[in-house]
């Protein structure tokens, strides 16, 4: 009785989520993978990591499929994650 019920318990499907950022000192972090359940998440780890920092770009990387999230116009310097809204790896 116990073991089916471990079996039926899965753990959270984490995805990974890469930022682009700009730290609060000006400099610019790109490529930042963080894992969480959904955007709201990995923006909070962000967060308590990078205080007051601005997120220029967030991309979805699930399984082999990178889809940009959002994409902050302020910035002037290329993407090194990609141009397209969805790419397949």
């Amino acid at each position: 009785m116990i073991r089916k019920w471990v079996l039926s318990v899965r753990p959270p499907i984490l995805t990974k989520y890469a930022f682009r950022i700009r730290t609060r000192v000006g400099s610019i972090v790109n490529n930042l993978l963080i894992h969480g359940r959904d955007e709201m998440e990995a923006q909070f780890k962000l967060r308590q990591m990078y205080r007051d920092c601005e997120i220029m770009e967030c991309v979805c990387h699930s399984g082999g499929v990178r889809t940009l999230l959002s994409k902050s116009g302020k910035a002037n310097a290329p993407s090194a994650m990609g141009q397209g809204v969805t790419l397949r790896l």
